[in-house]
């Protein structure tokens, strides 16, 4: 097979709800994936992830698939949903990893969860969960019994005992020349999208639209989605990272652990996107949850796409809730602005190309020749208020992307205020490519930097 053509294997983690399947991903991978809480059914979306498994003999890196309890009965009454996204997975496995609880023994679900294995067509390995101790491993034979499985492995995905043996056959099953060994190096640096914004506001609807497939639950219930869910897509031949993320509440709204987590994990999944997309729902008035994302989304510096969802239930005018932005998010008057309809496709493309524009714009730099010339010129325009002490800048230079920083080099910090550098910061982003993402400036005194240095190196 061609090079180009494989792909990861795939590997399933299914069960009943509350078996370990989440602790067993985060394991996996090496890092705090998915929600882990003592509660059935916290996890409802299906969530992939690499994961670099080694054993024994052998390495291999594989993608894991976290599904939601089968059987799960929770106060959204989600269940049916939840066992679709399930089915999903499993049909789309390499190969299923069937966990269950060794310390309550085979329960009815399982029995159920087994039934839907046999007739699966896919390779399973049995995997008895949450065995701790001695006496909890002489009851794991019982398990046999459900009649799936090539083999059996005690393990305690929480203390990592049993993995090592369990990789090694996992390894094993999936050592054909079909799958990449290693995950392909990407020829151009990925983007990450997040999407954020109230619960309901059609996040989970815009992750199908962009992906062109169910990937994520939608629900009219508000707090469908608990998790930030990573969803891989394509445009025009170029390979993006939506992500997915919990609707953020009000504090005094939140109920309880897995929403805090939920909440917790959205601001996370700002910190490490490339691009954000606030999502608006145009059938409520923008409140302070908006405000709190867009301050959230100012702080971290970071191009955002104000768009407006179910904008073909609003009457409202484009130039009129832009307007309303603009006073009610203050200073995010640079970011661009959209309407789209996520439920009936409408504007999914025109978003792609808006956050590749950004992502390109925060990720450009300008030789220092030019930032000094419209710098030059900004200081010629408009003089800072120094109460007698004339402001310099010596020089500048851009020190980093993403966002564009750029360092300047003053005889006196003091006589730059805060309203100067904007001003300086609106000059650069009109003169220079970086129109609609965020710009940071960084003051430096020359004469201290210089008297520092020399200090240092006696």
């Amino acid at each position: 097979m061609n090079e180009s053509n494989k792909r990861l294997a795939r590997v399933c983690l299914v069960g009943r709800p509350n078996v370990g399947k989440s602790t067993l991903l985060n394991r996996m991978c090496g890092s705090r994936v998915s929600i882990v809480e003592p509660t059935a059914g916290v996890t409802r979306d299906r969530i992939a992830v690499q994961a670099r498994l080694f054993s024994g003999r052998d390495e291999r890196w594989v993608e894991v698939i976290d599904t939601g309890g089968i059987g799960i009965v929770d106060r959204d009454d989600l269940g049916p949903r939840v066992e679709e996204q399930v089915a999903t997975a499993m049909a789309g496995a390499d190969l299923i990893l069937f966990l269950v609880d060794g310390r309550d023994g085979v329960a009815p679900l399982d029995q159920k969860v087994a039934e839907s294995l046999r007739v699966s067509n896919r390779p399973v390995i049995l995997c008895v969960n949450k065995v701790e101790s001695e006496e909890i491993s002489w009851g794991t034979e019982e398990f046999r019994r459900l009649g799936v499985g090539q083999d059996l492995f005690p393990i305690s995905a929480q203390n990592g005992v049993g993995l090592t043996e369990l990789y090694e056959s996992i390894c094993e099953v999936l050592s054909t020349d079909t799958f990449l060994d290693k995950p392909l190096e990407p020829e151009e640096p990925t983007m990450k999208l997040a999407v954020v914004g109230r619960r309901n506001a059609g996040k989970s609807t815009l992750i199908n639209a962009l992906a062109r497939e169910e990937r994520m639950i939608v629900s009219e219930i508000p707090g469908t989605t608990r998790d930030s869910v990573d969803v891989v897509f394509e445009r025009d031949g170029k390979r993006f990272i939506a992500i997915d993320t919990a609707g953020v509440r009000k504090k005094k709204s939140i109920a309880d652990a897995i929403e805090f987590y939920s909440d917790t994990r959205s601001y996370r999944s700002i910190r490490r996107a490339d691009v954000v997309v606030l999502l608006f729902d145009m059938t409520v008035p923008i409140s302070s949850i908006e405000k709190k994302l867009a301050r959230y989304v100012i702080d971290q510096h970071l191009p955002v796409v104000l768009a407006s969802n179910k904008w073909d239930l609003s009457e409202t005018t484009v130039k009129a809730f832009r307007e309303e932005l603009d006073i009610e998010l203050r200073g995010l008057s640079w970011a661009p602005f959209m309407t789209l309809s996520a439920k009936q496709g409408r504007g999914i493309d025109r978003l792609v190309e808006r956050a590749e524009d950004l992502y390109r714009q925060g990720r450009h730099r300008v030789t220092t020749g030019e930032l000094n010339r419209v710098l030059a010129r900004a200081l010629t325009a408009r003089v800072p208020n120094s109460k007698g002490y004339r402001a310099k800048v010596s020089y500048a230079t851009q020190a980093e992307i993403s966002p564009p920083t750029f360092v300047l080099f003053v005889n006196d910090k003091g006589l730059f205020s805060k309203d100067y550098i904007r001003y300086l910061t609106n000059r650069i982003r009109e003169e220079l490519p970086f129109k609609d993402v965020p710009v940071r400036i960084v003051l430096r005194e020359k004469n201290r930097d210089e008297k520092e240095i020399k200090e240092s190196t006696r």
